[in-house]
């Protein structure tokens, strides 16, 4: 059976055509097979998209639709939140990958489903290295990589998910990825990356495609 993965990317700081070339060369090797399709929508059919159900959903955008205006607009509402978490607890996977993890209500049931959400980054991007943690665990590759990526620091509950990502820069250090089981649905989050660099780098590209293979294969962590 196909398994389809549906991704939303793009935002007022995030180019939509950049994160599209990322995230198609990671699909592109994690679904050699041929039995992934990916397709892209937008935030106004996630309700829709929710109800038919794919197999994973990524999420490469922020809450605020116009972070520039005195009135901010945010996409996803109460509902929205709940309809994803239901989703997810009844079976869904989910990635929550840079941006998406951006400008969310700390208090929603999106964010307590993420157990972790972005809290800033310095102004200035500079060179984060990547480290690899509880490889063991996750059998993805244990070695680290670095390029110029704006930092993302989070906070995550780190007693209840399993960390498989750190991340370190003269600005200090943080939680890079974490996954867990929801119910009976997967939640994997993903902080790098921003610039082409670090989004078309292939240790980046390797990781990402984990991700997706750790989201759309059915088995526990």
């Amino acid at each position: 059976m196909t398994k389809r993965i549906t991704a939303i990317v793009g935002d007022f700081y995030h180019d939509e055509a950049l994160a599209r070339e990322s995230l198609e060369k990671a699909f592109g090797a994690a679904a050699s097979s041929g039995e992934w399709t990916l397709d892209f929508t937008g935030t106004d059919r996630i309700l829709q998209v929710l109800e038919e159900g794919p197999a994973v959903i990524v999420l490469f955008k922020e809450n605020r639709l116009n972070p520039q205006d005195e009135q901010v607009d945010m996409w996803m509402d109460g509902a929205v939140s709940a309809a994803i978490e239901r989703y997810v607890q009844g079976g869904g996977a989910w990635l929550a990958w840079h941006a998406g993890l951006a400008s969310y209500a700390e208090d929603s049931e999106y964010i307590r489903m993420l157990r972790g959400y972005f809290i800033s980054h310095p102004p200035q991007n500079k060179e984060v290295r990547y480290i690899p943690v509880n490889t063991a665990d996750t059998g993805w590759s244990a070695e680290g990589f670095q390029f110029l990526d704006e930092h993302y620091f989070v906070s995550c509950a780190e007693e209840s998910t399993g960390v498989f990502l750190r991340s370190e820069s003269e600005d200090g250090s943080s939680i890079g990825g974490w996954r867990h089981l929801h119910g009976e649905g997967k939640v994997c989050c993903l902080a790098p990356a921003h610039r082409r660099e670090g989004l078309l780098a292939a240790p980046f590209l390797e990781l990402l495609g984990n991700c997706l293979k750790w989201c759309a294969e059915p088995g526990k962590e």
